[in-house]
């Protein structure tokens, strides 16, 4: 437990810093969209460039890992709309609501925690997982918020598929996965400066990521419209913290029984990293679409503070044993 906490520790602590960063003001409120660009555009792209360009391309798309994970997805989507849904929680909030109960901080937390857990042999699983929900959880669940405003017609539900798709691949990170992955295929090493800008932006990317994580979430509270009830927010966050990574468990050990060869490796990371909390930028997602930022906010600030704990001693009890 001990050698766990000496990696979990200091990345939770970064989250504070941000966190405490922006709320005594030390952070200015209008510098928080220029970091959280920082990361999403330079850091961490060429942080999974480097990743997509030293994995193989089989591990990048694990058939596998992808369809367990998005079928977990999928029902983790559809509980928490189930036992959500209700005359305070209209489809859009609660598509949102569904999103932070799925989508994990893969990307700004995630990555860079996993990797110092488990090595660099965790870089497959984890970009697998994180595709499966940059191109299908998010856009489900965005489609599913603008239902309401799409109408009824053909023409308003080919509008709400076209721009759910244009927002999958406008993100830059399945970009840069495939750029490096291009790459490594041709067999082409960047060398010289371009190689050396690309290190430094991808060695930055983990540090100003959860620096920027405590700073979003503070600013998405600050921007709540009103007080949300903790009967709205806590049982979405324990749907993340507990239900997600037993629901992956599970699946992954039906589909191995099938006959899925999925390694206990690739299980665990799925496993930990649906215990992640929940994604940070789907506060920034709810405020662009018009939904209930506070509540939003809220689940996620819940599940990356209880984060610490679940998430630890879940890696505790799967027996893992940090590399570095």
């Amino acid at each position: 437990m001990q050698a766990i906490l000496n990696v979990t520790l200091p990345f939770f602590a970064l989250v504070l810093c941000g966190y405490a960063a922006a709320r005594f003001r030390v952070l200015p409120e209008s510098a928080i969209p220029g970091l959280n660009a920082f990361v999403l555009f330079f850091a961490l792209p060429c942080m999974l460039f480097r990743f997509g360009q030293s994995t193989p391309v089989l591990e990048l798309l694990n058939p596998y890992v992808l369809t367990v994970y998005v079928l977990v997805a999928l029902a983790v989507v559809a509980f928490t709309l189930a036992v959500t849904l209700s005359r305070r929680i209209h489809l859009k909030d609660g598509a949102f609501g569904a999103l932070v109960a799925a989508f994990p901080n893969t990307g700004f937390m995630g990555v860079p925690l996993l990797i110092s857990l488990l090595g660099p042999a965790a870089a497959g699983p984890l970009i697998c997982v994180l595709l499966a929900d940059l191109f299908v959880t998010s856009s489900l669940c965005i489609a599913l918020a603008q239902l309401h405003d799409a109408g009824n017609t053909a023409s308003g539900r080919r509008a709400l598929a076209w721009k759910a798709a244009r927002g999958a691949l406008s993100n830059p990170l399945p970009w840069a996965i495939a750029a490096g992955a291009g790459l490594s295929l041709a067999g082409i090493r960047l060398q010289g400066p371009p190689e050396v800008v690309v290190r430094m932006l991808g060695e930055a990317a983990s540090p100003v990521a959860l620096f920027t994580i405590g700073a979003v979430l503070w600013r998405a509270g600050q921007h709540a419209a009103a007080r949300t009830p903790p009967g709205l927010v806590w049982p979405v966050a324990l749907i993340k913290l507990f239900l997600h990574p037993l629901l992956v468990l599970l699946a992954s050990g039906v589909a191995r029984s099938l006959g899925a060869p999925l390694t206990g490796f690739q299980v665990t990371v799925m496993t930990l990293a649906a215990a992640l909390p929940s994604a940070s930028n789907v506060s920034l997602l709810a405020e662009r679409y018009q939904a209930d930022t506070g509540r939003i906010a809220r689940i996620i600030m819940s599940s990356t503070a209880v984060a610490f704990i679940t998430f630890t001693a879940l890696a505790a009890s799967l027996g893992i044993r940090p590399t570095g």
